[in-house]
């Protein structure tokens, strides 16, 4: 474990406690992110948890989650309780213990926290959702968050958050929470087809490429050659990502162009688009109007581009990171969290 930074000091720390990654900030400007695929790993997460807090050495940690979806876990109750147990390990001999975020907007202790484990589990949407409104102009609003696996659009009015449900199950089946996202999103879940050669081929229902593939081929996101976390372990290049679109469809990859790939890989971008631009739509229709502004964060701005355009609305963009800044944009729910211990956003 890492000695101390002196400099690093902190009073705060909030955790967003995901799937895929560890996100904290200090609500100070200070932010991290560190991949973490907890699915494969929970039992290493106290030490993960433990190795951020101890570089910073907070006077007070704070923390909300989405990672207790994970299928390593028998149940969300489980995950939460682990998550939280995860916390408790880590900041070890605080005063005070930690503090887990609910859905109903308060900060409780982890015992509180595991009792009302349905509050707990997927909460950090909704302290992202508080932040979008204190930003956000005094009229109909959505936040947009596209993110590595999942889209949430949340309404918002007047500073106060206007989502349908507090439970994902909910958010799903009102089109508030969407699972696509810019990088983590098997092909074979988006489309059932992709053109190649004036044919439209079959994909095959396996996880031989994800999103992230066909937003490289776009060159909307860079590459990784380092990279492992992709559905081959390879690298996240445009060659890798050439390769692993061929395999979709069965293909040899000797007989898959780049520019097949391009083709294949705009066809995903639309369909993505259609659906968020469908759950948008729903959103508004229970709303009961459209946003006259979205603010907009996550890292899937060239999906939220291609889905507003697909809607055809007129609507004011904000990006949360031009407010924030782009560090406190990319761990927004961690940076919305920070604020509200601060007491800084309502």
């Amino acid at each position: 474990m890492p000695s101390p930074d002196p400099a690093a000091a902190s009073e705060l720390l909030a955790f967003d406690i995901g799937g895929a990654n560890l996100k904290v900030a200090d609500g100070q400007g200070w932010t991290a992110s560190v991949g973490f695929p907890l699915w494969r790993r929970w039992r290493e997460l106290p030490a993960a948890l433990a190795e951020l807090v101890t570089r910073r050495r907070p006077d007070r940690v704070v923390a909300t989650m989405t990672g207790e979806i994970c299928d390593c876990y028998p149940s969300r109750a489980a995950g939460v309780t682990h998550i939280v147990e995860s916390l408790i390990e880590a900041t070890r001999g605080f005063d005070p213990a930690p503090g887990v975020y609910l859905t109903d907007g308060r900060i409780v202790p982890t015992t509180e926290a595991v009792t009302a484990w349905r509050l707990a589990a997927a909460s950090n949407w909704h302290a992202l959702a508080r932040l979008a409104a204190a930003v956000a102009p005094d009229h109909a609003s959505f936040l947009l968050d596209i993110g590595s696996t999942t889209t949430d659009i949340v309404p918002l009015d007047r500073g106060r958050v206007m989502a349908t449900a507090h439970d994902d199950a909910g958010r799903m089946l009102a089109g508030e929470l969407v699972y696509t996202g810019m990088e983590r999103t098997s092909v074979a879940a988006i489309v059932q087809r992709l053109p190649h050669r004036g044919l439209r081929r079959p994909v095959a229902s396996e996880l031989f490429a994800e999103s992230r593939d066909a937003w490289l081929t776009l060159g909307c996101l860079p590459e990784s050659p380092v990279a492992s976390d992709t559905a081959d372990g390879g690298p996240a290049t445009v060659e890798a990502a050439r390769v692993r679109l061929a395999r979709t469809m069965l293909l040899d990859p000797s007989d898959f162009t780049a520019a097949d790939a391009t083709l294949a890989a705009t066809a995903i971008a639309t369909r993505q688009a259609r659906l968020v631009a469908r759950a948008m739509r729903q959103v508004a229709a229970r709303f009961g109007r459209r946003p006259e502004t979205i603010v907009l964060t996550g890292h899937g701005n060239p999906l939220a581009a291609r889905a507003l355009a697909t809607t055809g609305w007129s609507v004011n963009l904000l990006p949360l990171a031009d407010v924030v800044g782009p560090a406190a944009a990319r761990s927004a729910p961690a940076f919305a969290l920070a604020g509200i211990a601060r007491g800084t956003i309502p």
